[in-house]
């Protein structure tokens, strides 16, 4: 019973429902940017290229050549889909620079915590001003 309860506690937790819905939203914007990539920003791009279609380059292992990638698997050829590891590479600088420009706005939006406004001497442990340069409790040279 101890443990149901421990877990409820887990879950219930603000930040853990955070990171899963983050989780989530991740997921889900990860396959929009695939979407992106794929569908809109390669084809252009293998056009300007000579018409190359990236998700189709790979090498076979067995040294056979083959019209298409889905003839080498349906042949059951090893291969190396390094077309494919274009596209993945391609996902993941749009999904870090989006990340990028997101945290960036947010840090500019949330106010930079306030400098405190007294410390403690050194010497009599008193709070005193931030700004002081002698203690006016003790009435030490503070540095």
């Amino acid at each position: 019973m101890s443990v149901a309860k421990d877990f409820r506690d887990f879950i219930a937790r603000g930040n853990v429902v955070d990171l899963a819905v983050g989780v989530i939203i991740g997921a889900a914007f990860g396959k929009i940017v695939s979407s992106l990539v794929a569908d809109i920003l390669m084809p252009p791009i293998g056009l300007l290229l000579g018409k190359v279609d990236f998700s189709s380059l790979f090498i076979a292992l067995n040294g056979d050549h083959y019209a298409s990638l889905a003839a080498a698997k349906a042949a059951g050829a090893p291969t190396i889909n390094y077309g494919v590891f274009i596209n993945s590479v391609i996902d993941f600088l749009i999904v870090a620079f989006v990340v990028f420009i997101v945290v960036k706005q947010v840090n500019r939006i949330v106010p930079k915590p306030a400098a405190p406004a007294t410390k403690e001497c050194p010497r009599c442990l008193s709070k005193i001003a931030a700004a002081a340069t002698k203690c006016p409790h003790c009435t030490a040279d503070i540095a």
